[in-house]
């Protein structure tokens, strides 16, 4: 079963260009490495929530747009292996400069427990 490593991120609204343009330069690295698949997903329909909410977990200010992010790999210890490698790879300090505050960004790696499809 695959593995995923998923990513809520604060965006300021005004530089979904620069998002999109970070986005695919990192993400084609992820590939390089071993990932099936990277999906990146701008916010346009995420509602403010009684308790939490996807803002909240990310201290969004306003102006801010959230991202939803996720990297599909073939196996935990693809991804482990993967990721050693792209954060040494130089190329990675050479990707145009992250559009949002890193330090709000949050992510996790995840196990599939069920996985339904057409």
């Amino acid at each position: 079963m695959t593995y995923i490593d998923g990513f809520v991120i604060a965006v300021p609204g005004d530089k979904r260009d620069a998002f999109i343009e970070h986005a695919n330069a990192a993400d084609a690295l992820f590939i390089e490495y071993g990932a099936l698949r990277v999906v990146e997903c701008w916010d346009d329909d995420v509602p403010d929530g009684k308790q939490t909410d996807f803002r909240r977990a990310v201290a969004a200010q306003p102006g801010e747009k959230i991202a939803f992010a996720w990297i599909e790999w073939p196996s935990k210890e693809v991804r482990d292996t993967a990721m050693a490698k792209v954060m040494e790879d130089p190329r990675m300090a050479a990707l145009p400069p992250m559009p949002f505050d890193g330090k709000r960004m949050i992510f996790g790696g995840f196990t599939p427990v069920v996985e339904l499809g057409a």
